[in-house]
């Protein structure tokens, strides 16, 4: 699943592979939205991404990779 947020004040989005599931994602943001908090993700090498709620401009949830050509790692 590919997750492009955009933050406020930053030019570029952040675009994040993830093994979660759509609903997952939504409830996540929805619940770091609501509490004010940070929303945490981890992609699919394992790593964190903490973004503070109060920064986030919008969030794009899609399909993923699937037929993407080239290298992977």
């Amino acid at each position: 699943m590919e997750i492009k947020i955009g933050v406020q004040y930053a030019a570029r989005e952040l675009v994040v592979e993830t093994d979660e599931t759509l609903e997952s994602v939504e409830k996540l943001v929805a619940d770091a939205v609501a509490a004010g908090g940070v929303l945490t993700l981890r992609d699919r090498k394992g790593k964190h991404i903490i973004v503070p709620a109060e920064k986030i401009a919008y969030v794009e949830i899609g399909g993923g990779t699937l037929g993407t050509v080239g290298f992977r790692s």
